[in-house]
């Protein structure tokens, strides 16, 4: 039976948000939490440009140790050999490359450099030299999906798909599609090549999860597993992508989609995900962000005061809980408290450390980590962050060549 799986891609497309902006240790904490959550692959980050190079060579090394559970780490390159062959020496496994396909962004983009045959010659050749280096699969995106006509989507796929590509990635660049159509073209496209349908939507009509939602559905209609794009709270370029707990809990919880998910989901680190996300990016949650706003689980109008009294399921419609815990972590205590950062000592860390319940493999390597990593951040450190530096300091370090050797 076909599944549902979900491909984050905070790391990628949510780090390009105007006005915001993500460390390399924040960027391996989300990797971190994707793998407490059970979601299939993360999209971590661009491994063709250099100041990626460190940071790649940590997620690898982490994945080995175990750290991200079996999370799946893709890079995201340009359709173009050239970006996959500086890549490949990295060790990553999984691949996305991406090519406009649109006649419009052919006209308006590429103006007279590629056309539909240079495109597909660019992105089987790039396919190619991804196989060739080791990749276990390759998905090929369609910018501008949404707005490409449906033969020269098959078209793309199809020669894709003959070039060694296990996927591909219709994206919804400008956020125009609505659900009725993009599940009758996912349906139509993956059935005609024959292989899964990536859903990649955005959110300028506020209809990313609907659409992504929709476009699995039409991935499991022509019986191809679904994979979704998501980034935490809906974060993205402009108005944002489909917000990951959203896209989960209505496949959960929403009344007539009747799909199977694929991934072993543990959203019992939503809120902490959610939270430390919100902390990290500097983007308050809106009061009504879907299961983890503040005024998610709140009642103040009689009827339905009363009627959550009695029973919270007259009122809401999953239960809390099933969210975990909110944070509460050692910085944000009030009063006297002793924290560890940048310019902390020895005394400082091991006060923490010890109050966290933590015993770092290697206590001196750890401490220096600290440090750096609150340089890097420029903020403290949260709990979760010092369980990450405590537990993997060794591969921690590859995120700083040349100063912990």
């Amino acid at each position: 039976m076909p599944r549902v799986h979900f491909l984050d891609v905070t790391n990628r497309d949510g780090v390009q948000t105007a006005r915001i902006g993500l460390s390399k240790f924040g960027k391996t904490v989300v990797n971190w939490y994707l793998g407490r959550l059970g979601v299939a692959q993360s999209e971590i980050g661009f491994p063709f440009l250099h100041h990626e190079v460190p940071y790649v060579r940590a997620q690898v090394a982490l994945e080995k140790a175990g750290a991200f559970g079996d999370l799946r780490l893709a890079g995201w390159c340009r359709g173009v050999a050239a970006d996959v062959e500086k890549a490949v020496p990295l060790g990553l496994r999984h691949y996305n490359l991406s090519i406009s396909t649109s006649d419009y962004m052919i006209k308006n983009k590429f103006r007279g450099k590629l056309d539909r045959d240079a495109i597909i010659r660019e992105t089987t050749a790039a396919v190619r030299v991804a196989k060739q280096g080791g990749a276990e699969t390759v998905g090929v995106n369609a910018e501008d999906g949404s707005r490409t006509d449906d033969g020269f989507l098959l078209e793309f796929a199809l020669a894709a798909k003959e070039a060694g590509a296990d996927r591909v990635r219709y994206c919804d660049t400008i956020g125009g599609d609505t659900p009725g159509r993009i599940r009758e073209r996912f349906a139509g496209l993956a059935a005609g090549s024959g292989m899964p349908v990536e859903t990649h939507c955005h959110n300028d009509l506020g209809m990313a999860v609907a659409n992504s939602v929709s476009g699995a559905l039409g991935d499991l209609d022509a019986g191809q597993d679904a994979w979704i794009n998501t980034c935490v709270n809906g974060i993205g370029e402009r108005s944002g992508n489909a917000d990951l707990l959203s896209t989960i809990l209505a496949f959960e919880h929403g009344f007539g989609v009747d799909a199977e998910i694929g991934d072993a989901l543990d959203l019992r680190w939503a809120r902490r995900f959610a939270l430390w996300a919100s902390y990290a990016f500097g983007q308050p949650l809106p009061h009504n962000q879907v299961g983890v706003g503040r005024n998610a689980f709140a009642h103040e109008s009689g009827i339905h005061a009363d009627g959550a009294l009695k029973d919270h399921g007259n009122y809401e419609l999953y239960d809390e809980a099933s969210l975990g815990p909110f944070p509460d972590d050692w910085h944000a205590r009030s009063g006297r408290v002793v924290l560890t950062g940048e310019y902390g000592g020895k005394a400082g860390f091991r006060h923490v450390m010890e109050g966290l319940g933590l015993e770092p493999v290697d206590e001196e390597r750890s401490f220096e980590l600290v440090q750096l990593c609150n340089a890097m951040t420029g903020r403290p450190l949260t709990d979760d962050e010092l369980r990450l530096i405590a537990t993997y300091p060794a591969e921690l370090s590859l995120l700083f060549p040349g100063r912990l050797d």
